[in-house]
């Protein structure tokens, strides 16, 4: 395993991070064990889960991947060897169920976290996110900005207040943000220089060949400002494994369960998939050995998470730790995102 620290800190996290967002429903609690005790073997001390997840949310599984991480604690005693992300769900009115306002008030952050420790069985989250903004901007496969009816007030002053109240009960250690755009995190920025309230450390954002959009501003954010990315969804939901490409079905697959996450199912996510595995076996490489090292091997990502359904995936996903992609490897995929740029955002 490869290593890194996170921004501004001396916490030593693993390059590849373990996604979880399947526990809870597609994997049991069974199999999240597995996959946990698979991914400390071989290196992997980094683990990333949400209160909102498992995916796709609803009430009957809300916060069942954080019952498995902790129940994993519990048993093996190892909460002190893993670095724990986790995330509070901005607004959605499909979310009700969670709180009475799903906002990024104080008592709506302090209430998250305390349940989500709970579910934990954990007295701390070393990084604390906010799953996405409370305002309406372009996240979730919008590309551009558009103006929205919003009865946003700009609060982000007030939230680092309250997170900084959480990190000095020895809650929280760090802070992070998830699925937000250059404006939202040079925002929370500003406020902590100006205020003296903690520095966010990490933006957890879709990051693959076939979304690089994160290199269009927040890129030189992160380098510019020492911001980490954990960059999630590297595999497109499977489609970056090349497995739709064959013909076959594949009825288990994320995407064929779940028909409501089409992002990466157009025309022009095939072609560019396709040719993105023409370039890897070109190389004497799988697709997915392809997809992973250009993700893990880029100087504004601290940390690649990924999630499987299968110890095979996941086994496969962490060997791609040793591959690095030669400059004309990347000039040939940087050949083919000319052609076909950002197919899924």
């Amino acid at each position: 395993m490869k290593y890194t620290t996170l921004p501004d800190t001396d916490i030593k996290v693993s390059k590849i991070c373990l996604g979880t967002m399947t526990f809870g429903q597609q994997n049991t609690e069974a199999d999240g064990h597995a996959q946990m005790d698979y991914a400390l073997e071989k290196g992997i001390n980094f683990f990333d889960t949400a209160e909102m997840y498992s995916v796709p949310a609803r009430q009957e599984t809300y916060g069942s991947t954080e019952k498995i991480l902790g129940s994993w604690f519990k048993k093996s005693g190892k909460r002190e060897d893993i670095v724990l992300a986790s995330k509070i769900a901005g607004p959605n009115p499909n979310f009700t169920y969670m709180r009475d306002k799903n906002d990024f008030s104080a008592a709506s952050i302090t209430h998250a976290l305390e349940h989500s420790l709970k579910r934990l069985q954990t007295d701390y989250i070393d990084v604390y996110q906010l799953h996405w903004p409370e305002r309406k901007t372009n996240y979730f496969g919008q590309r551009g900005f558009k103006v929205q009816e919003d009865v946003w007030e700009d609060n982000i002053y007030a939230v680092l207040e309250t997170l900084d109240g959480l990190i000095k009960q020895g809650k929280i250690n760090h802070i992070g943000l998830s699925n937000e755009t250059p404006w939202g995190i040079m925002r929370f920025l500003e406020e902590s220089k100006y205020h003296d309230l903690p520095r966010i450390k990490t933006i957890q954002n879709p990051y693959s060949l076939l979304n690089r959009t994160f290199e269009v501003g927040s890129s030189e954010v992160c380098i510019r400002e020492n911001l980490g990315l954990l960059a999630y969804s590297p595999m497109a939901f499977g489609v970056l494994s090349g497995k739709f490409l064959s013909g076959e079905s594949h009825p288990n697959a994320r995407i064929k369960l779940f028909p409501q996450f089409s992002r990466y199912n157009s025309a022009q996510s095939t072609e560019a998939t396709r040719l993105y595995q023409e370039i890897a076996h070109k190389n004497g490489l799988t697709l997915t050995e392809l997809s992973l090292a250009f993700v893990e091997q880029q100087q504004f990502v601290t940390s690649t998470i990924i999630g499987a359904t299968t110890m095979e995936q996941l086994k496969e996903n962490i060997d791609t730790i040793t591959i690095s992609l030669s400059d004309e490897i990347v000039k040939a995929i940087d050949e083919v995102q000319a052609i076909i740029p950002n197919p899924a955002p």
